[in-house]
């Protein structure tokens, strides 16, 4: 087992920082008087405030350990995750869908669905969403629980436990808004304990042209390009091809998640207006276009490193399989000198509370209002919403911990997630995007689609796992990729869900379109910041950072 040992001055960085958080987490305990400020934070917040938040609450395990280590196991077709698969979808939730979401007052996601199209829909995209959100927040707490494990030496089970406590503490004294406050100073804090971790490997290895050179050298497919590759799934370290990349990630798993994902748009929901909740995923595409140059940099190296007989860098092993996450981890111990490897180590681990602590706030606020109060006790009072927003973040750390083990078993947790998000919000895009642009789609129709569309992506899983067919039936390949399945299984989820609400729309009820106004776009006035010049507009913003995205893809076509 690998452990670093920690001096004085790195024990005391970990501890300040765990100390500050809880004390924050204690002061705006007094702020939060009632279930809006509990919920959403009392929707007080800038742009640049809910901005870094909402990618904050997205910088967590996934992010870290996870992109790094698909990197050294992919290739640099991980950063089409950022790239093409979030800033298209970041941009059209600011420009298009916020101001359906934002001035129909809605606490949740589900929330919409109800106005949309029924409590039933509304009910079932509730479960569905809580089932997710615990199974992804015990992939943060087994991320924190690896880094106390592999630095330090700690048994796993207290690894967990010390990792769940703390979390579970600040978010349950005053929800949300502790949630936000800490988000902040974490997302500083990640950029400056990392991002030593790319520039002293790159100085290691000397030059970027070296670092193609030599991961050419160990590769038989290419690890280094963006698309030139793209052509034939064969070509590349993720053995799929660019129709997989564009339908499967661009398309239905990028929208599926930034426009549908409550646990992110919730930091959106705490902006003071309209105009800055447009603006927080704009502002967040930025720093998201930014995050390659220390993950998707940080694996190439590990990859480097690991073929180098003298270098003595060697991801670890557990139960006989590569540990692919451990690769992070395992660059802050060699490049880090003694006090510095603290700061690295409360990096790592700000960034798994911030996902943790997303998660959570998330559950709660779905969990309270979208299943307890709709289903459980429809006449709960404001008071008595707030204590349950209480117990049941309590129960959702619970519950993470006993995820967390199942998500110690994947070889790699950006599979596991990616895995997770094709079952839920593969389909609900198809949902949303239909509900919201189509004004005769019938809450029967997305009853029945989301139900099917779920449902076929959890039977195409376990038909590839259990070996039922092929994988090349779903990927249209013969070359096997755990991911290249999750994004062509995404693509067919959200193809069946739209299929069948489009289908059964046809033959229901429809709700009148006086009913409709202000949730679907064609029935509603739009006059969105009209007063204001169009360098001022959220939409100049965002024609900027999609200029920023060409350049990138070209520059490492």
């Amino acid at each position: 087992m690998q452990t670093i040992g920690l001096s004085f001055i790195d024990w005391t960085i970990i501890l300040v920082y765990f100390g500050f958080i809880l004390g924050i987490g204690w002061y705006l305990r007094k702020f939060t008087t009632n279930e809006e400020d509990f919920f959403l934070a009392g929707r007080k917040n800038s742009s640049w405030v809910a901005g870094l938040a909402f990618l904050s609450a997205n910088l967590g395990a996934l992010e870290l350990l996870g992109m790094t280590g698909n990197t050294f196991k992919y290739g640099m077709y991980v950063a089409h995750f950022y790239w093409i698969g979030a800033i298209p979808a970041m941009l059209f939730l600011g420009v298009f869908m916020m101001p359906f979401y934002y001035s129909s007052k809605i606490k949740s996601v589900p929330g919409y669905l109800k106005l949309r199209f029924d409590e039933k829909t509304r009910v079932l995209n509730g479960i569905a969403f809580a089932i997710m959100t615990l199974l992804v927040s015990g992939i943060n707490l087994y991320a924190m629980a690896l880094v106390l494990h592999t630095f330090l030496g700690w048994h796993w089970d207290i690894s967990m436990w010390v990792s769940a406590i703390t979390v579970g503490l600040y978010v349950t004294m005053s929800g949300l808004m502790s949630a936000i406050f800490t988000e902040i100073i974490q997302f500083f804090l990640i950029w400056f304990g990392l991002f030593l971790v790319s520039i002293m490997g790159f100085i290691e290895i000397g030059s970027w042209q070296t670092i193609v050179t030599r991961i050419n050298e160990i590769s038989k497919v290419s690890l280094t390009t963006l698309w030139s590759t793209s052509g034939s799934a064969a070509n590349n370290g993720m053995f799929i091809n660019w129709a997989g990349i564009v339908l499967g990630l661009g398309f239905v798993l990028s929208f599926g998640y930034w426009t549908t994902d409550f646990l992110v748009i919730q930091r959106a929901f705490s902006a003071k207006n309209l105009r800055s909740a447009r603006l927080t995923p704009i502002v967040a595409s930025f720093f998201k276009m930014a995050l390659p140059f220390i993950v998707i940099l940080a694996g190439l190296i590990a990859i480097i490193l690991s073929n180098d007989p003298n270098s003595g860098f060697k991801l670890l092993h557990d139960g006989g399989h590569i540990n692919y996450d451990s690769a992070l981890p395992l660059l802050i111990a060699r490049y880090y000198p003694t006090g510095l490897v603290g700061l690295g180590v409360t990096a790592l681990l700000a960034g798994f509370m911030a996902g943790q602590a997303g998660n959570i706030s998330a559950f709660n606020t779905v969990w309270t209002y979208d299943i307890y109060k709709s289903v459980l006790n429809k006449n709960a009072t404001d008071s008595h919403l707030l204590w349950m927003g209480r117990v049941s973040t309590i129960a959702g750390i619970v519950i993470s911990l006993g995820t967390a083990y199942w998500a110690k078993s994947f070889p790699s947790i950006m599979d596991y997630m990616q895995a997770i998000f094709s079952w839920v919000n593969a389909p609900l895009f198809a949902t949303m995007l239909l509900g919201m642009f189509i004004w005769w789609i019938t809450p029967n129709g997305a009853f029945w689609g989301l139900v099917a569309g779920m449902s076929s992506s959890f039977t195409l899983y376990m038909a590839v796992k259990y070996n039922w067919f092929s994988q090349s039936a779903i990927t249209f390949s013969s070359v096997q990729s755990d991911m290249a399945a999750n994004l062509w299984r995404a693509w067919w989820a959200w193809l069946i869900c739209a299929a069948v609400t489009i289908i059964i729309s046809l033959f229901t009820k429809k709700k009148s379109k006086e009913e409709l106004v202000g949730l679907v776009k064609g029935l509603t006035e739009e006059n969105l910041d009209q007063d204001l010049p169009f360098i001022k507009r959220p939409e100049f913003y965002a024609i900027i950072s999609l200029i920023v995205l060409v350049i990138l893809n070209l520059l490492f076509w």
